[in-house]
């Protein structure tokens, strides 16, 4: 018999006809393949998931006119287009444009937010609407201006369009926005508040009296009768805002133009949005300033950063369990062979094919366990990533082939230290015992 098929048949003998202690090093290497392929399949795909849930709740990046120009003027259809283009083909997109104006209702001053209603409804899942969305001669006012105006779904409000007040809060809406603080809220919020404080201060400074009263245009009711088709209620600034179709509100305002904000969310985080948001800003033909939603981003990169975080803690815990494991069954292998080791030595075999045996015998566990844990651990994170995100994950080849790997590897490196004590057994102490 050659000394190859004796090396394969001794191999074969020691796994095969020692199952009990077999089963332990690959159930210890089962173990910890499963674990921390199922641990790296969800590091890796929660951030994708976790991105695509947070695209729910509006956008993360905004768009302003950069020049006094583009902002009494507005983004215009072609601008938006080019812009979603320089955010590049490998990226979901979904953008709304807010066109704002100051009107009155009973002399009192509000921001209307002129929308495509479909691309809104779809940035902005999360809202909460009661009632139907706004339509023509249909509005959507927010649950703050509802109540300050004692209104609910089906009332209905006249709205007055003054060019006096609209004159400045057309631009500073969009200056509003790309105040980096006032970007943390949504893209209206910013646009209302400054919109109001200026037309309040219109107010102040237009509320000349005559014969001791205050100027009939200020107290003038005039305006359009529009239904109130729904109330918005988000908790947020939205709640301060009235929307209607972008059409209503150019026929409001006696004239067209384009947006004085762009919403995007793109299925892009951490340096990806802002690699785009460079990108926006480098481009000066486009004439737009981007920045991205502080609040949603660092929202989205915190959380991340502590799930991630808290897979190399179990993961470091996994493999320090694994490697135990692993060597204890090696080392109780190695302690019931101690007889037969001695034998061979004393035969002549020496103290290096003696430790190949053994660490190609670990190897062959690792390998097994590994192939096993790392198909449960696919199915673990499977089932993980459908009840938390209600969506499948496919089996990632190259992490697979990592966690097979990983798992002969920890396997050997686990019985260095036992088989270093076979590879030292003195052959006359072991016969002298028998």
């Amino acid at each position: 018999m050659t000394n190859r098929k004796m090396f394969f048949t001794m191999l074969w003998g020691a796994v095969f006809r020692r199952r009990s202690r077999a089963m332990m090093a690959v159930i210890a290497s089962l173990v910890g393949a499963a674990t921390l392929f199922c641990l790296a399949s969800v590091c890796v795909a929660v951030p994708q998931q976790m991105n695509e849930e947070m695209r729910a709740y509006g956008a993360n990046l905004i768009v302003t006119p950069a020049s006094a120009t583009g902002k009494s003027q507005g983004i215009g259809t072609a601008t938006v287009r080019n812009v979603t283009a320089l955010i590049g083909a490998g990226y979901s997109v979904k953008s709304a444009a807010y066109r704002y104006e100051s009107v009155r209702i009973n002399s009192a001053p509000y921001t209307i937010a002129g929308v495509d209603v479909k691309a809104v409804r779809a940035l902005n899942r999360h809202w909460n609407v009661t009632g139907d969305w706004p339509g023509s001669g249909n509005v959507m006012v927010g649950r703050d201006v509802a109540d300050a105006l004692g209104v609910k779904v089906g009332s209905r409000v006249t709205i007055g369009y003054r060019a006096a007040d609209a004159s400045a809060s057309a631009s500073s809406s969009a200056s509003a926005k790309s105040d980096s603080d006032e970007s943390t809220e949504t893209a209206e919020s910013s646009a209302q508040g400054t919109q109001s404080t200026q037309t309040t201060q219109g107010e102040q400074t237009t509320q000349a009296t005559e014969n001791g009263r205050v100027s009939s245009d200020i107290m003038d009711n005039n305006g359009t009768e529009f239904r109130i088709a729904g109330i918005v209620d988000t908790g947020g600034n939205e709640d301060s805002i009235i929307y209607a179709t972008t059409a209503d509100v150019s026929k409001l305002a006696g004239h067209e133009r384009g947006a004085d904000v762009v919403e995007y969310s793109v299925n892009a985080m951490g340096d990806e949005l802002n690699a785009i948001v460079n990108r926006i800003n480098k481009n000066t033909n486009t004439a737009v300033k981007a920045q991205t939603v502080t609040k949603i981003t660092s929202s989205d990169t915190r959380i991340i950063a502590m799930l991630q975080t808290l897979f190399w803690i179990v993961s470091l815990v996994v493999l320090v369990l694994t490697l135990v494991g692993v060597g204890t069954t090696i080392s109780s292998i190695v302690s019931q062979r101690r007889n037969e080791i001695g034998l061979r030595k004393a035969l002549g075999a020496d103290s290096r094919a003696i430790g190949v045996e053994f660490y190609v015998e670990s190897g062959i566990y690792g390998l097994i366990g590994g192939l096993l844990g790392t198909a449960i651990g696919y199915v673990l994170a499977r089932v993980l990533c459908a009840t938390v995100f209600g969506r499948a994950i496919g089996f990632d080849w190259l992490l697979g082939a990592g966690s097979l790997l990983l798992s002969v590897a920890i396997a050997v490196i686990a019985s260095i230290p036992p088989v270093r004590r076979a590879t030292r057994i003195d052959p006359a102490i072991v016969l002298r015992e028998e």
